[in-house]
């Protein structure tokens, strides 16, 4: 199957590339020209636009970085829907408000495109391994017809819903990661100032109820001071101003997430929006004056 795919960052090269490894075609476009290179050169076409890449591929994926990014790639000028034909599939993978994807999806409609809005789960390393977890929302029958496409890029691929349900669910999975990763900082952080070892405290508590697959990833890149990104804190930021938004507009109480966000924006004004966001360790030692690590 020949696949278009817009949107060659940190979470889209791999997937792409995952895609060509299943032995699809693919068509690659991207508004930074040494990421389309980076996968030509594993396998895949250049595309000169959206425009370009729809016309050309029954299955289009865009993998953005937020709403205005995927409504410009879509709905813009040189944009998805202007070289779409009827009955194209359009799966957006980024990560997005539920309203904006159901924005997208009419305007996908009133040209007979079929969307559906699946984000994923797992970061940099699932993406590359091909295990992340996707949220789907939609049709079931367009679910049903990408299903196996789908799990060419991640282990798991559940329907959760209309239009807009997977990004609810990938807001749900942020906050838990975010406040996850919150509590791990926080609670490393005391035993280093206890004058506990947090190396011998993860090898303790990381078999009991406290384990998971959050400190199991997050809590040895704080021990080790090694904060390289597998998913931003601006990224994450992005996500919990979509979750607060959303919890506001149904009424949702978010007070950790809150808590979560102002902890990511006083790192993002310490210049540390780039850094992984296993970096609220960062957080902790600006306020306790103790470093969990390196």
């Amino acid at each position: 199957m020949k696949i278009g795919f817009i949107g060659l960052g940190i979470m889209g090269k791999p997937m792409a590339k995952n895609l060509l490894k299943a032995g699809h075609e693919v068509v690659a476009f991207d508004i930074t020209k040494a990421n389309v290179e980076n996968v030509v050169a594993a396998g895949a076409k250049a595309g000169a636009s959206a425009a370009a890449v729809a016309a050309e591929c029954p299955v289009v994926i865009t993998m953005l970085p937020n709403s205005p990014h995927v409504k410009t790639a879509v709905m813009g000028a040189g944009g998805v829907l202007e070289g779409a034909k009827a009955g194209t599939i359009l799966i957006d993978m980024s990560s997005i408000a539920p309203l904006a994807s159901q924005e997208i999806e009419k305007a996908c409609a009133e040209k007979g495109v079929k969307m559906i809005d699946a984000p994923v789960s797992g970061g940099e390393p699932k993406a590359i391994d091909g295990t992340l977890a996707i949220m789907v929302g939609g049709d079931k029958a367009v679910y049903e017809e990408v299903k196996d496409l789908l799990l060419k890029m991640g282990a798991t691929a559940v329907h959760c819903g209309t239009v807009g349900a997977g990004n609810t669910t990938k807001l749900a999975n942020q906050i838990i990661v975010a406040v996850n990763i919150a509590a791990v900082a926080e609670a490393f952080t005391l035993a280093k100032k206890a004058g506990v070892d947090p190396n011998l405290v993860f090898d303790a508590i990381k078999g009991g109820l406290a384990g998971s697959t959050v400190m199991n990833a997050k809590a040895p890149m704080m021990i080790g001071g090694n904060f390289e990104p597998g998913f931003k804190i601006d990224l994450h930021i992005k996500d919990l101003s979509n979750a607060l938004d959303t919890g506001h507009g149904v009424g949702a109480p978010l007070p950790l997430t809150a808590a979560v966000q102002e902890m990511f924006s006083t790192l993002h004004a310490d210049d540390c929006g780039q850094n992984d966001h296993s970096a609220l360790a960062k957080y902790y030692a600006k306020v306790s004056g103790t470093k969990i690590g390196k």
